[in-house]
């Protein structure tokens, strides 16, 4: 059905003109910077090459092209007028969203897709509602406890004027609670007794000026389930952060060192193993949960559900829904996809494909509607 799809598009239609759409208001900070071994005490096991999204762009527009869009990048650097200049002028088929931040404030990430479902315009990944629901981790957590999806035990702090008697088993995480990518995660974050908890909330507070959300810290293996898809969806082989090789003087967590600083030891030392080995029983609970997951909070096209499997119990605790997850080559869903058979230009033209045929049904159900 997708291969018919893509044959329709290509016929009848002509080449797809694809905006790459991007927000860095500051994208001097990305230039290539490489880090020195002699630097480090330890044998680092990736490249000590610093995160570049912009080239990972610039790439992902050339895999399109490549696979026959008429693909483009734009940086709209926190002014929508860029957008909305450029969409007048090159009126592209399909905005592949890749807007994740709007004057340094993440809540404000659903608010771009807002203003692309007020001008019609077909864009991949989340809508808004799914957006900011899974921005806010508190209500994430309400909606997959009321369906009786396991969740780490926790409480929200919203001032330092109350009791830090939380009911809760310590070791416990601290975390902000209105952020992603692991932002304000980092050893730290994980306190074993009230004055460690108050004084990380406090550093929440300070930096991130947002509420501070606390969770029982579940020790156990790490697992990401990738799901791919709008009606129909596949999940994909399970991928596996291992913390076999993390020294004692780190906790085992992907914090934000870990997935942002080639420099630091915790990036070296969690490593990806895809796919995971797991137990048929544990696997397909995992899968299951996933699926609940991404239709809870409304995701779509894809998504990365993060899961710890609890040493203590053996049981499945989901950590976070991810929307609009990190889609470079290697990365966690970028991984799953290959593990299943998808190359990374294949999966690229699938996620635009479901977005122009949801173009295409919207049409289509307006046509009717007309009649």
């Amino acid at each position: 059905m997708q291969n018919d799809f893509v044959l329709f598009r290509t016929k009848i239609l002509g080449n797809m003109r694809v905006a790459i759409v991007y927000n860095e208001a500051m994208p001097e900070l990305y230039q290539k910077k490489k880090g020195n071994k002699k630097d480090l005490d330890f044998q680092p096991h990736f490249h000590l090459d610093a995160p570049d999204p912009i080239s990972e762009f610039d790439y992902m527009e050339k895999c399109l092209q490549k696979a026959g869009y008429e693909a483009y990048s734009l940086n709209i650097m926190d002014n929508l007028n860029t957008f909305i200049k450029d969409y007048d002028k090159n009126k592209p088929d399909v905005v592949f969203n890749l807007v994740e931040i709007f004057h340094d404030q993440p809540r404000l990430e659903m608010n771009f897709t807002g203003l692309l479902e007020l001008m019609g315009v077909a864009y991949t990944g989340a809508p808004p509602m799914a957006l900011g629901t899974c921005q806010n981790k508190t209500l994430t957590k309400r909606i997959l406890s009321s369906l009786g999806i396991r969740t780490p035990r926790y409480k929200i702090i919203k001032d330092l004027n109350r009791s830090f008697r939380l009911g809760l088993r310590y070791p416990l995480i601290v975390k902000p609670a209105w952020e992603d990518a692991s932002v304000g995660i980092e050893d730290e974050s994980i306190v074993y007794n009230v004055d460690a908890l108050k004084k990380r909330i406090e550093y929440v507070f300070n930096s991130f000026k947002q509420p501070a959300l606390v969770e029982e810290f579940i020790l156990g293996r790490e697992l990401n389930v990738a799901v791919f898809g709008d009606k129909e969806l596949k999940v994909l082989p399970i991928s596996e952060i291992d913390f076999s090789k993390m020294p004692e003087n780190l906790h085992p967590i992907v914090s934000f060192q870990a997935k942002w600083d080639p420099m630091h030891e915790a990036y070296h030392k969690t490593i990806p193993i895809c796919p995971a080995i797991l137990e048929d029983s544990i696997r397909e609970e995992a899968n299951k949960m996933a699926l609940q997951c991404f239709r809870a909070v409304g995701v779509r096209d894809y998504s990365r559900v993060d899961m710890r499997l609890s040493k203590s119990d053996n049981k499945l605790y989901v950590l976070e829904v991810n929307p609009n997850p990190d889609l470079q080559e290697g990365a966690g869903f970028m991984r799953s996809a290959k593990h299943a058979g998808y190359s990374y230009r294949k999966m690229l033209n699938m996620i635009v494909d479901l977005a122009y045929a949801r173009k295409l049904a919207a049409s289509n159900n307006q046509h009717s509607v007309k009649k």
